[in-house]
């Protein structure tokens, strides 16, 4: 694994230390079990979030297996430790930050179940991060992906109705494919949608995206659908609902052919529903509940791309703009 490469010189300079803090294998897999079991349950965190937060929890006990430290005997200087081997092995400034996040929630479930006494993650301190605007399509992009879609396909128009009801929506890609029609009510343009930990939001659809759902339909009803999944609503030529990786294909495919050379996911579609929205005018909280969000901060975040957009708009237009000027002014005499 690459911790043990990056961490072997840390174990050779203590392979002559006898007196080691070992780990009691079965006490801790039945910790890093409860834990698991406590975010999924407790926390009601998304099996998504949970594979990621127990990834990062990996990266962890990987380096405590080789420095031989029981995970209960855990010091300050021990994280620091860690986290500057997670710097010189290239980890970004984000992704430490994210570890951290995580490593921080372990440590409190240690705390909240009496594992501990004091938490040794409490002193630290992620790294500093700038702001990443997330990239976003304009509305003729939007277009040009929806117009590049061959409806001469069998799966054409299931297509055309998932990415009308992705951008229309402003949903996360789990929530698209999870999407049942139990969950719609088209007579009303409203959507239930099951968030992250299965938080449920009601969300205005288009009217346009309840045009393709409707035509999509006539072809679902007409193809094949497995047993346990009559309910949901986009689904694969084999008759189970389509998958992540399928959306994402799909995405990078329509992009390719529209030829857009923007970077784009699923998300991307997300982040244009809130961008455009607010150029509109709607008000952020409107929008935070829209996407879900518990917090407005992490709304916020359209703000700023708002903003640049807005700044970008001035520098490509305004008069005064020196980008635009056709004669250059010489200010010498």
């Amino acid at each position: 694994m690459l911790y043990i490469t990056a961490f072997c010189a840390a174990k050779v300079r203590k392979e002559m230390n006898i007196e080691k803090k070992t780990a009691n294998k079965e006490e801790l897999y039945t910790i890093v079990k409860k834990y698991n079991q406590f975010l999924r349950i407790e926390k009601s965190l998304s099996a998504n979030t949970v594979d990621a937060y127990m990834r990062d929890l990996d990266k962890l006990l990987t380096f405590l297996l080789i420095e031989q430290i029981n995970i209960l005997q855990v010091t300050l200087e021990d994280l620091e430790s860690f986290i500057a081997g997670l710097h010189d092995i290239g980890i970004s400034a984000r992704s430490q930050a994210r570890i951290i996040s995580g490593i921080k929630s372990f440590f409190n479930f240690l705390i909240i179940t009496d594992k501990i006494e004091a938490d040794p993650s409490e002193l630290i301190e992620g790294p500093k991060i700038g702001l990443k605007l997330p990239e976003v399509l304009a509305l003729n992009e939007v277009d040009d992906i929806i117009s590049a879609i061959d409806l001469s396909k069998n799966e054409g128009q299931r297509n055309r109705a998932m990415i009308e009801t992705l951008y229309s929506c402003g949903l996360r890609v789990s929530e698209l494919i999870n999407l049942k029609l139990s969950d719609l009510y088209l007579d009303e343009e409203f959507i239930k949608v099951t968030g992250k930990g299965d938080k449920q939001r009601l969300v205005p659809i288009s009217a346009r995206a309840i045009h393709e759902i409707k035509l999509y339909m006539m072809d679902r009803n007409m193809g094949r659908i497995k047993e346990g999944y009559e309910d949901f609503l986009f689904l694969a030529r084999w008759g189970k609902n389509i998958s992540r990786i399928q959306v994402f294909q799909l995405i990078k495919e329509l992009a390719q052919r529209a030829g857009i050379t923007k970077n784009i996911s699923p998300h991307t579609f997300r982040h244009s529903f809130a961008t455009h929205l607010l150029e509109g005018g709607a008000n952020l909280r409107v929008i935070q509940c829209m996407l879900g969000h518990e917090s407005i901060v992490t709304t916020e975040i359209y703000t700023h791309i708002d903003k640049t957009m807005l700044r970008s708009e001035i520098i490509e237009h305004h008069p005064r703009s020196i980008k635009n000027r056709k004669v250059k002014i010489n200010f010498t005499t």
